[in-house]
């Protein structure tokens, strides 16, 4: 049920391309709308899958897509796909460029590769002047310095799913991006550190999003019988930010709206 008239979100991450999707995957946008998402940008994380995300949002109005390559797939990435990726661009329903950045936890690609198609899209973005759709695993330094190196031509730029330090946060908000938070937050085992420190997010760089299907809140109840995370969830990820950073439910689900509505650029 929707709760309020006034209350609308705006999902940034949403792995809708995910097969975890294929058997509902209508009805879990129905439910998201039902739930005051009105707005959704399903992520692209290489060339196939960002193809995949614009296909999907040009199905379905409230959608948006980012075209990118994840760190996690840097060690594939070819130069025809850099271009496949470039000319998704051309798009006005892709409204960033990422998923991109660099991810030190996994390593699924090498460091090295990571950086080297971290540079491309970081070009990329400079280029065409469109925000930045950015992870960072245990790579903050490393992240921090090439933001730094490019910031006399960078575009906006958001940090999705933060889970770093203090310290981190406190350089990426020197730096002018702004921070996604997810429901990792609701994990009282890993994310009561984020919970502790969220309130220092000022109210213009705050942006919520659900990661789905991955990153179900913890402390969801009753929890999904799938353990799937979906859009409609995001309420509850609001609410538990609204809790921490001492503010209306209201309050945060207005100032993450507007931040992502201006952020994508996306239409009323």
């Amino acid at each position: 049920m929707a709760q309020s008239a006034q209350i609308q979100f705006i999902d940034i991450g949403v792995n809708l391309t995910s097969n975890r999707f294929d058997k509902d995957r209508e009805q879990v946008l129905a439910r998201a709308l039902e739930a005051d998402v009105e707005a959704i940008i399903i992520t692209g994380t290489n060339a196939r899958e960002s193809q995949q995300a614009l296909e999907l949002a040009q199905q379905y109005e409230h959608c948006y897509a980012t075209a990118g390559c994840h760190p996690h797939d840097a060690e594939r990435m070819t130069d025809a796909e850099l271009e496949a990726i470039k000319a998704l661009h051309k798009v006005s329903k892709v409204v960033a460029v990422g998923e991109c950045g660099l991810d030190f936890n996994r390593n699924f690609s090498t460091p090295d590769n990571q950086i080297q198609v971290f540079r491309k899209q970081l070009e990329l973005a400079c280029e065409l002047q469109k925000p930045l759709f950015l992870h960072e695993r245990d790579a903050s330094d490393t992240m921090l310095e090439l933001l730094q190196e490019y910031q006399a031509e960078l575009p906006p730029a958001v940090i999705h799913c933060f889970t770093g330090s203090e310290q981190a946060l406190e350089r990426y908000l020197e730096l002018g991006l702004y921070i996604g938070i997810t429901g990792w937050i609701c994990d009282e085992r890993r994310g009561q550190e984020l919970a502790n420190m969220v309130h220092r997010i000022p109210d213009d760089k705050l942006m919520l999003e659900t990661d789905a299907p991955w990153l179900t809140p913890r402390d969801l109840k009753p929890k999904p019988k799938d353990g799937r995370n979906e859009p409609m969830f995001l309420s509850h990820i609001a609410q538990k930010v609204a809790n921490c950073r001492q503010q209306s439910l209201e309050h945060v689900a207005s100032i993450s709206y507007h931040n992502a509505k201006h952020f994508f650029g996306l239409k009323s």
